[in-house]
């Protein structure tokens, strides 16, 4: 996990921003989007210093291949070399991985590496394999797979190569001592050697007797080993300023070159490791860490055991250097019974060699130090490089086109539930019966034909046979041969009562009975759409103008069918419907005809139907599917308690098919059967 988020830190995607110059993107312009030229740009864009750089959208430029220059605003740059622009200090380096595009317009962008680094840190994903395994699974989503591909590869090269620094810390510590003794030994060598060639050019002393050798021989020995005391007095004194001086801080670390006891150097080799590790781990975690406070308590358990380590050495060099000098001072006195010149040419010999010895030990332990830090191996391994996924994982089409599906459906099935839930008309039957006790007779769907009658003795389509339904069921109001006198009307206009009433009428004739269809609508009329033409009509027998007779016109619709039209337009119509003359007319068609079907005036407008319902046995009051105001329904009841219309009954209009196809008659009751015109017949549940 400590891992993990060294590898998502900061400093670490940084270099690969500055690596690859991604804070300096290029784009190429197309019609309606622009898309990344990463692969299709001649050139990348590199910042000197990108945290100066100034922050922009877009800097178009072209670029010449023939002379390599880039204009920008009809200025003009070389590549390969740094340029100062209103941008910053800048430099256009040819793309190694450039693909030609066929359009060839380009534009930079220059965009605050902060961003740059936390959108990388947003797309990157890192984690275990799984809880047991020490492996981490990198990922990156980005729009350009090549791209992606070399964030990753570049960001594991920079991981590699800050764990490979820290791992070489120790060493290189150990070099930087090693070089600054090494100038120090050889400067002293050198002077040695310079005072022999004086010595012996101004005194003549080129040989020394046996005995001198042989003391020689001796003090040689024992001064070789106050030396190695002094400089393993001198390593251990640095070693105890290190650690009494230093705070958890890894950097340069003393040497123990020359100390004899091993554990003295696994010991401060284990606090410069522990001491290291804290390093790594406040960089990615806070100071109250448990994990830090531990590493903490254990740098400052060590330092004492190791104090005590150097106190013991120390106790024991300074008795060995005690006892070294005494046998010099003995050595010394020996010396004075040599000749002034040959004693004072073995001093000087003797010093020669003691710095000879020391500066090859020293050459030896660097080379072995340099060969460690050469051979040094990171840890980790990257078992695969970055790839490209084949596919694009987003956005994923499959998912896109279901989202797409469902969203259209959801918003289709939203838009009918509003419009149908939420409208102020009439939509359900249930509706009509909640808001009226009259009882519903028919329904009749909806006909998208354009002619005004859709039944004959032909047509075997639904919205006939539910004519021919409503024609059984007018015996349960009452309608029979004796009463015989069917009132057709409505709330307002547009409810379909004229439609209703002619392919009503139609319906009846076609039993073989005679049926008149009257128009008494003197306001609106609506059956003129039937093109039956007559001189005279309702208006000119109210006005006693015309007889019955006159006025009565067979039809070409059916030959058992009749209209009366409504005439001249009265400009009081309700003056002559109650003139008496409209029951006159009503009781002679009694004697004629079997049927008698009249189509009124709505009765919200104008209160015609009140004053014909009296005359009339039933009257049909239709309601259409999504037109009809719920208000106006509620109402019926109301109403018909001031002004009662007889023998009330209600038909469904215009109810429209639901399903898909529209095969469906969707606001129907139970079961129902769906006509072909070939006569052909399948029953199908209605919902």
């Amino acid at each position: 996990e400590n891992e993990i988020e060294v590898i998502r830190s900061r400093s670490l995607i940084e270099q690969v921003v500055r690596k690859l110059r991604l804070y300096a993107p290029v784009y190429e312009e197309r019609k309606f989007k622009n898309v990344s030229a990463y692969l299709t740009s001649p050139v990348t864009v590199e910042a000197r210093d990108m945290q100066q750089l100034k922050e922009t959208k877009q800097v178009r430029f072209r670029f010449n291949p023939k002379n390599s220059l880039i204009t920008i605003d009809e200025r003009s740059y070389p590549v390969n070399e740094w340029v100062e622009t209103p941008y910053g200090t800048i430099k256009f380096t040819l793309n190694d991985q450039y693909k030609p595009s066929e359009d060839g317009r380009y534009f930079f962008a220059l965009v605050n590496p902060k961003s740059v680094i936390s959108n990388i840190d947003k797309s990157l994903d890192a984690a275990a394999t799984n809880k047991s395994s020490s492996i981490i699974k990198l990922s990156f989503r980005d729009e350009v797979p090549e791209r992606g591909e070399n964030i990753l590869n570049e960001l594991l090269a920079a991981y590699n190569n800050a764990m490979a620094y820290d791992k070489n810390t120790l060493a290189v510590n150990t070099l930087s001592f090693l070089d600054d003794r090494l100038a120090r030994v050889e400067h002293e060598l050198d002077s040695v050697e310079k005072r022999i060639q004086k010595y012996k050019s101004v005194r003549g002393a080129v040989d020394i007797g046996t005995e001198g050798r042989l003391f020689l021989e001796n003090v040689s020995t024992n001064d070789q080993r106050l030396s190695e005391i002094n400089m393993q007095l001198a390593v251990l004194g640095q070693v105890e300023n290190y650690v009494r001086s230093k705070d958890k801080n890894s950097s340069l670390v003393p040497s123990t070159l020359g100390v004899s006891d091993p554990i003295l150097s696994q010991l401060v080799n284990k606090l410069y490791l522990s001491e290291l590790e804290y390093e790594s781990l406040r960089k990615t975690t806070a100071e109250n860490n448990p994990v830090l406070v531990s590493i903490t308590d254990q740098i400052d358990k060590m330092k004492p055991g190791i104090l005590e380590n150097i106190q013991n050495q120390r106790r024991s060099l300074m008795a060995s250097r005690s006892n070294l000098s005494a046998t010099n001072s003995s050595y010394t006195s020996m010396l004075q019974s040599i000749p002034e010149k040959e004693r004072m040419l073995i001093d000087i010999n003797r010093e020669q060699g003691i710095k000879s010895e020391l500066y090859t030990f020293l050459l030896q332990k660097r080379e072995e130090t340099a060969l460690s830090h050469a051979s040094t191996v990171s840890d980790t391994r990257i078992i695969d490089k970055a790839e490209p996924s084949d596919n694009p994982v987003s956005p994923n089409k499959k998912l896109v086109y279901l989202s797409g599906l469902l969203i259209s459906l959801i918003i289709g099935i939203g838009f009918v539930y509003g419009r149908e839930n939420f409208s102020n008309n009439i939509m359900f039957r249930q509706q009509i019966e909640k808001l009226t006790a009259f009882p519903i007779i028919g329904e009749i769907p909806y006909e998208s034909s354009q002619d005004m009658i859709v039944t004959n003795e032909n047509k075997r389509t639904f919205t006939a046979e539910q004519f021919r339904r409503l024609r059984i069921t007018l015996i349960q109001i009452g309608i029979n041969p004796v009463r015989k006198r069917i009132l057709v009307t409505s709330s307002i206009s547009g409810e379909g009562k004229s439609f209703v009433a002619a392919n009503l009428a139609m319906t009846l004739a076609l039993t073989g009975k005679k049926v008149v269809l009257l128009d008494f609508d003197l306001n609106n009329p609506s059956l003129s759409r039937l093109k039956v033409t007559a001189s005279k009509g309702i208006t000119e027998y109210l006005q006693g103008t015309a007889g019955a007779e006159e006025i009565i016109v067979k039809t070409n619709l059916h030959q058992n069918m009749y209209m009366i039209m409504p005439g001249k337009l009265p400009p009081n119509p309700t003056e002559l419907i109650m003139n008496g003359r409209a029951a006159e007319l009503l009781d002679h068609l009694d004697s004629i005809f079997d049927y008698i079907v009249i189509d009124t005036a709505p009765v919200v407008p104008v209160t015609d139907a009140y004053l014909l319902s009296g005359y009339c046995d039933a009257t049909l009051y239709v309601v259409r599917h999504g037109y009809t105001p719920s208000v106006l329904v509620e109402r019926i009841d109301e109403n018909n308690k001031i002004h009662p219309l007889n023998n009330i009954a209600i038909v469904f209009n215009g109810v429209t098919s639901r399903g898909f196809g529209n095969k469906n008659y969707g606001y129907g009751y139970g079961y129902g059967y769906i006509y072909r015109d070939d006569q052909s017949r399948k029953q199908l549940p209605v919902a």
